[in-house]
């Protein structure tokens, strides 16, 4: 299991400030069962661990030399809009009896021969798995090959990922994972694309107007 070391924390709000310039992070720790518990983790060790973790993880927190660690996962953090740095984490206490819902990274592998061959384009349509099941059980990643898709007409569904009898998918067996789309059907999307975004302008231009009438209707009856 992945461990990080943390101290339990007593400067809150503003107080926080002085904290993040000593390059540690504030983070609180909340389950079920238990009151919320304020620490805080030293900045580079945590991005180690967020790197091998992710949000789908189990983390073996140890506060302050404890003997009980605590089990976790990264339930959410927060970044600084200008820096990206991470400013705060919420950890999530697990427990080996309840499952819990995370989302799993799809990871593609290998060569489909409609890209390679046929100049298709490869289409992603879910980037992570949405899935229940114990902490225990619960897979890192899920890796898929695209080898098979070698016309316009494979692919990937749901139904099709490589995920162990305990875990349980919360998505449509039938949705489609991975595709590939013929270059015209490409070039079709993006117009489709471009066309919404200008009704949308549009539609948007339309309000104002309206509202500036009413405006000055306004205006005209003061």
């Amino acid at each position: 299991m992945i461990k990080l070391s943390a101290k339990i924390r007593k400067e809150m709000g503003r107080k926080t400030n002085a904290l993040k310039e000593s390059g540690r992070i504030p983070a609180v720790v909340y389950g079920h069962k238990i009151k919320n518990v304020m620490l805080d983790v030293d900045y580079k060790e945590f991005q180690k661990v967020y790197s091998k973790a992710g949000v789908n993880s189990l983390i073996e927190i140890d506060v302050d030399g404890e003997k009980e660690k605590k089990i976790v996962l990264v339930h959410d953090y927060q970044r600084d809009p200008i820096s990206d740095k991470f400013i705060h984490i919420d950890f999530f206490e697990t427990s080996a009896k309840e499952e819990v819902e995370v989302k799993i990274p799809i990871i593609l592998e290998g060569t489909s021969l409609a890209v390679k061959d046929l100049g298709g384009t490869l289409i992603k349509n879910i980037a992570e798995l949405h899935v229940k099941a114990l902490p225990q059980n619960l897979p890192h990643e899920i890796r898929i090959s695209i080898d098979g898709l070698k016309t316009f007409a494979d692919h990937i569904l749901v139904k099709d990922l490589p995920l162990p009898k305990d875990v349980k998918v919360l998505a449509k067996p039938e949705e489609i994972v991975v595709s590939v789309a013929q270059p015209a059907k490409v070039e079709e999307e993006l117009a489709k694309e471009i066309e919404e975004k200008v009704e949308d302008v549009e539609k948007v231009e339309k309000e104002k107007k309206v509202e500036d009438v009413v405006e000055e209707t306004k205006e005209e009856k003061k």
